[in-house]
């Protein structure tokens, strides 16, 4: 009899779609404007529209077959997708100047990389006839064996092969730092960048999606099943890789808020402080069940205590974690409960073999299906 069930957002209840188009138009303002690396800054504006979108996603993360192998290597989190997207081609455009500027390649692979040194690193670049190629990504990681933070390893493994360098610099520093910036800005736009990342926008003139939020089923239904599993004596929570601000208000405009304890809302912000706080736990964000931990025991619990929660959990039979990824199940299975996953993110119902394989103990063709469970 479940008592507590944790609901994952993106590809859940929201749709991702905007998420993955501002991860790419992320990657592309790192490469091509001036405020970074500058390859093709007659190219960069900030009001693309859909179709130029959809071409940049297309091109970036090559028909979202990017997005879907990281997935299934059981990343969940676009700001690592982004970083290891941008840091990939990095090393890619270096490897084409190595023997001409091998001193000052060390050189920037050897300390902290921030937006100062990439408008720097592009100054340099532009010197020569250097050309990005989006295709390669999936064919030099897929020699890997790498999953989740692992990936990022991995980045310093190919920097080594193809600069020749030892390095540590790919880890989340200060260049992934710049990365979730630049995202933010395109997902809440102007008006909301200040509040959510504590800093004022690099590059002005983004109106951001976060007015444009899709819901996976009709809104009413959702809210409809929220309000059964409240009535049935059941406790709900969410834990989610969004930031806080991103599920506050589009779950505040839906009316969806006053359906749960914003106790049990945890988001990748509550992550992120956790990370400060405990350094040498590494990453925290899903895979990691951090996150369900703290949204099954309420944010008042403690991140030690969280940490320090013996896995499985002794009460794991009364809880039902509903996600739309790999990251999701492997979290789930930490933590020795129940995962249901329905087949509404980015692979859709193609998703089913994989879930089959990973023996999911329900696939959902919508979230709306977990009555059927119950």
């Amino acid at each position: 009899m479940f008592e507590t069930i944790l609901f994952d957002v993106d590809g859940v209840l929201l749709s991702e779609e905007h998420y993955f188009d501002a991860s790419a138009l992320t990657v592309w303002e790192m490469l091509i404007s001036s405020n970074y690396l500058g390859l093709e800054p007659w190219h960069y504006k900030t009001d693309y529209h859909q179709e130029e979108i959809k071409e940049i996603r297309e091109t970036v993360f090559e028909k979202d077959q990017v997005l879907k192998f990281l997935k299934s290597r059981g990343l969940n989190a676009n700001w690592d997708m982004i970083y290891l997207s941008f840091c990939h081609q990095l090393i890619h455009l270096l490897s084409q100047i190595r023997e001409k500027e091998a001193e000052k390649i060390n050189r920037w692979c050897q300390a902290p990389i921030n937006r100062e040194v990439l408008v720097e690193i592009g100054a340099v670049l532009n010197n020569y006839d250097v050309k990005l190629d989006f295709g390669l990504f999936v064919k030099e990681f897929v020699r890997s064996d790498a999953t989740k933070q692992e990936l990022f390893n991995y980045l310093n493994g190919l920097a080594k092969e193809k600069l020749g360098i030892e390095t540590s610099i790919f880890h989340k520093g200060e260049l992934w730092d710049v990365c979730e910036h630049v995202s933010q800005e395109w997902y809440v736009g102007d008006k909301h960048v200040l509040a959510s990342t504590g800093r004022p926008s690099v590059q002005l003139g983004k109106k951001g999606f976060l007015a444009y939020e899709t819901t996976l089923a009709p809104k009413q239904e959702i809210e409809e099943l929220f309000l059964i599993l409240n009535n049935s004596g059941l406790t709900i929570g969410i834990g989610t890789g969004r930031p806080e601000l991103e599920t506050i208000q589009p779950f505040y405009h839906l009316d969806w808020l006053k359906h749960f304890d914003e106790k049990r809302i945890v988001t990748a912000d509550d992550v992120l402080m956790a990370e400060k706080e405990f350094p040498d736990e590494g990453a925290l964000s899903k895979p990691h069940p951090f996150t369900y931990i703290m949204g099954h025991r309420g944010k008042g619990t403690s991140v030690q205590d969280c940490l320090d929660a013996e896995l499985p959990l002794a009460d794991a039979e009364t809880i039902l974690v509903v996600g739309d990824s790999l990251a999701d199940l492997l979290a789930a299975r930490e933590l020795g409960c129940k995962f249901a996953a329905v087949l509404t993110g980015l692979s859709g119902k193609s998703a089913r073999s994989d879930f089959e394989k990973h023996e999911a103990d329900y696939i959902l063709d919508s979230v709306l299906d977990i009555k059927g469970i119950l």
